[in-house]
C-alpha cells in the first residue's frame, strides 16, 4: 500500500509516553499558553524546529506529493506534523481535524473528500488559524469547487461542544502530532468518541516514547513544543483509549525519532521517541481480544490508490480476490464501517475457536500446548 506504508516498520510497536495526570501535572492552562507561545510567535516555520519530531520524514505518495503541491506556500511553510493523516476510502465524508494549525491537512483533506464532502478544523492558536482562513477561497479556486468544503474555528480540542460540535456528527476525526501537546488527553478521546459516528474511527499520528516522561522534563518550553516531553508512554496511551470506548487500537505506520539537539538529548537521557499512526474504530461489537470465529474476508477492490490490495494496519493487508482468515474484531472493522462495500466476509461469531495465535495472548496452561501445535494463521 503506497498510501500509508512509507514510513512503516510492520509488527514493531511505537512507544508513547503519557501526559501529566492531577495535581502532579502543570496545569491545563499554563500548558494551553506555552503551547500557544511556541507554535504562535517562537517557530515562524518548520525549519525553526531543533528535532524531526514534529515532521513527516518520509517522502509521501505520488498522488499526496499532487495535492500538496496545489496547497498554498505559507500554509506548507507553517506545517508541523509527523506523519500523513490521510485514511483510505474517505470521498463525501465528513472529517474533524483537532490542531489544524496553517491548515495544511484540512486543505489536503478537502481535496480527497471532494465538494460534497467536508473537513472542520479546530486550533487554539490565532496565528495559526490567521493562515488557514486567509487561504479558505484560494484553495476552493484550486480545487475547482462552487464553494469552500472546509470551515476553521478557534477552540480547544478538549472542549468541542464549545465550538458547537454535536454528538455522533463526524466520520472520521484526524489529528497530526496535536495530542501529545494537550495536558488533558482523556479529555481530547473523549470528546472525539462523542463527535464520531458510529463506525467512525479517529485516525491520527503522534509522538510516544518507551516510558512515563520525569515531571520535571513536562513544562520545558522546548521539549513541550518539539512534542516530545508530552508524548505518551506507548502502553498508557493503549489502556486510556480502551477506556474511553476504542477497545482495539490498531498501529498502522511508526518510525523512530531522532534528536540531533546535544542539548536536548542530554536533558531526555535513554528516552526513546517514535512518531506513530494508530486507527482506533468507535465500534460497540469490538472485544478486548481477537477472537477467533472463523470468519473469511475477500477483499473485492475498489478503493482509489489501493485497487491490488488494501492495508487495514500493520498486520492486516487483504489482497485482492484473496480469502484472508480473520478475527471477530478486524470482521467488525470492515464490515460495519465505511469499507463495507469493498468486503465479503464469510461467517459470524457464532461459533467460537478460541483465541487467535499470535495476538499477544494465548491461553496460559503450559499443558494445554503440544509440541506440534501451530497457528492456523496469521490473523493479528
Amino acid at each position: 500500500d503506497k498510501r500509508m506504508s512509507c514510513c512503516e516498520k510492520e509488527g514493531q510497536s511505537k512507544t508513547v509516553e503519557r501526559n501529566a495526570t492531577s495535581s502532579n501535572a502543570t496545569s491545563n492552562s499554563s500548558v494551553a499558553e506555552m503551547t500557544k507561545e511556541y507554535y504562535g510567535k517562537t517557530l515562524q516555520s518548520s525549519s525553526d524546529l531543533k528535532t524531526n519530531a514534529c515532521t513527516t520524514g518520509c517522502k509521501p505518495p505520488r498522488h499526496i506529493a499532487s495535492i500538496i503541491s496545489e496547497i498554498h506556500p505559507e500554509v506548507n511553510d507553517k506545517y508541523y506534523g509527523c506523519g500523513l493523516i490521510l485514511p483510505s476510502a474517505i470521498l463525501g465524508t465528513n472529517i474533524l481535524d483537532l490542531g489544524s494549525g496553517s491548515g495544511r491537512d484540512v486543505y489536503l483533506l478537502s481535496k480527497c473528500v471532494g465538494e460534497n464532502g467536508s473537513v472542520f478544523g479546530v486550533d487554539m492558536t490565532p496565528e495559526q488559524l490567521e493562515v488557514a482562513q486567509k487561504h479558505v477561497q484560494y484553495h476552493t479556486e484550486k480545487f475547482g469547487y462552487s464553494k469552500p468544503n472546509v470551515q476553521f474555528r478557534h477552540g480547544y480540542i478538549e472542549k468541542l461542544g464549545d465550538v458547537g460540535l454535536k454528538d455522533a456528527s463526524f466520520d472520521v476525526v484526524v489529528s497530526n502530532c496535536v495530542i501529545n501537546l494537550s495536558d488533558d488527553k482523556e479529555s481530547v478521546l473523549r470528546e472525539t468518541f462523542r463527535v464520531l459516528k458510529d463506525g467512525g474511527e479517529l485516525y491520527f499520528s503522534d509522538v510516544y516514547a518507551d516510558r512515563r516522561i520525569p515531571q520535571e522534563l513536562r513544562s520545558d518550553p522546548v521539549l513541550h513544543g518539539e512534542c516530545l516531553s508530552g508524548a505518551m508512554y506507548w502502553n498508557d496511551f493503549l489502556n486510556l483509549a480502551k477506556k474511553i470506548g476504542f477497545i482495539d487500537p490498531r498501529l498502522v505506520e511508526d518510525s523512530p525519532i531522532s534528536i540531533a539537539s546535544e542539548k536536548i538529548k542530554e536533558k531526555l537521557g535513554d528516552i526513546q521517541f517514535y512518531s506513530a499512526t494508530y486507527r482506533l474504530f468507535k465500534l460497540a461489537s469490538l472485544e478486548s481480544h481477537c477472537e477467533d470465529y472463523g470468519q473469511v474476508a475477500i477483499y473485492k477492490g475498489g478503493i482509489e490508490q489501493e485497487e491490488k490490495s488494501f492495508r487495514l494496519d500493520a498486520h492486516h493487508v487483504f489482497p485482492k480476490g484473496k480469502a484472508v482468515l480473520i478475527c471477530g474484531n478486524t470482521a467488525s472493522m470492515i464490515q460495519e464501517t465505511r469499507y463495507r462495500t469493498y468486503f465479503d466476509v464469510i461467517g459470524d461469531r457464532t461459533n467460537h475457536f478460541g483465541i487467535f495465535e499470535g495476538c499477544g495472548y494465548s491461553i496460559p496452561f503450559q499443558s494445554s500446548k503440544s509440541p506440534s501445535s501451530k497457528p492456523l494463521s496469521g490473523c493479528c
